[in-house]
């Protein structure tokens, strides 16, 4: 399957990262290079765009889509280890970052991967990085009930929590959860019909363990308090957040950054909320 990403709120991130010829400019989820590909067009021949991204898919879409451009550096890896990525690299500073959140069209769209309610059929998985231990399938099938219930209620902000927990520890009992389908069934089970209007039932619990397989969160406020020490003077960080677990995190760290590394001075931020329901 082709590897499609269509970049979201593009205008309004390329004219916040404001960028410079000769610039160097990090994409932390270079993705299938939708926002990667107009950097590189406005970069001269000394700007440098560095691409991370922990899905080797993900890496090799954009090597081929931004192969006419020599001065990419693609690393497969995570944006929470931005500050060793630029080290190893041997660069002491970025001009612009871009943190694109959360998960891609493809990975959704993609059956072999596992995140998606709407594909039945597929296996629960839901790693971004395929090299990961982690799957969704661990999840449902070996964390405790008391677990599942926090993973759920937290990540989720999901209010049937406790049913939804406790419907998949008796299911696993009978038989090992895993497909998508077995797991939205017992969803749908646990949801009281009445309340099943507001969209699909089992997003909010699929958002959850994706994010719980991922770690999508726990490191998120060190990530972004490293991205704004990486930029140079009057660098630009733009962060794209789909949620308001991602978006609180990330506005928690802009004010502890404002107030203790004295941000006015030093750079630009600016938090792109993008509330797109998949």
């Amino acid at each position: 399957m082709e590897f499609e990403h269509k970049p979201v709120m593009l205008e309004e991130t390329i004219s916040g990262l404001n960028i410079r010829k000769n610039g160097i400019y990090v994409d932390g989820t270079i993705g299938g290079a939708g926002h990667s590909l107009e950097i590189a067009k406005k970069l001269g021949g000394t700007g440098i765009l560095i691409g991370i991204d922990k899905d080797e898919e993900a890496l090799k879409t954009a090597k081929y889509r931004l192969s006419d451009y020599t001065n990419v550096k693609y690393v497969h890896g995570n944006h929470d280890e931005i500050t060793d990525i630029l080290e190893n690299l041997q660069i002491d500073g970025a001009d612009g970052i871009l943190l694109d959140l959360g998960v891609s069209s493809y990975q959704i769209d993609n059956r072999d991967r596992g995140f998606s309610y709407m594909e039945p059929e597929s296996l629960l998985d839901m790693r971004m990085d395929k090299s990961s231990s982690l799957t969704a399938k661990e999840v449902v099938n070996t964390y405790s009930e008391e677990r599942l219930y926090e993973i759920i209620s937290k990540y989720g902000e999901e209010k049937f929590a406790r049913r939804i927990a406790n419907n998949i520890c008796i299911s696993r009992k009978n038989k090992e959860l895993a497909t998508a389908g077995e797991l939205v069934d017992i969803i749908k089970k646990s949801i009281p019909a009445k309340f099943q209007n507001g969209g699909h039932p089992a997003k909010k619990t699929f958002q959850a363990i994706r994010i719980e397989v991922n770690n999508e969160l726990e490191p998120l406020y060190n990530t972004v308090m490293d991205s704004i020490k990486a930029l140079k003077s009057k660098g630009r960080l733009c962060i794209i957040t789909f949620h308001s677990l991602e978006d609180r995190i990330v506005k928690q760290a802009y004010t502890a950054a404002s107030r203790n590394l004295h941000l006015p001075k030093r750079s630009s931020i600016l938090c792109l909320w993008s509330n797109i329901t998949w």
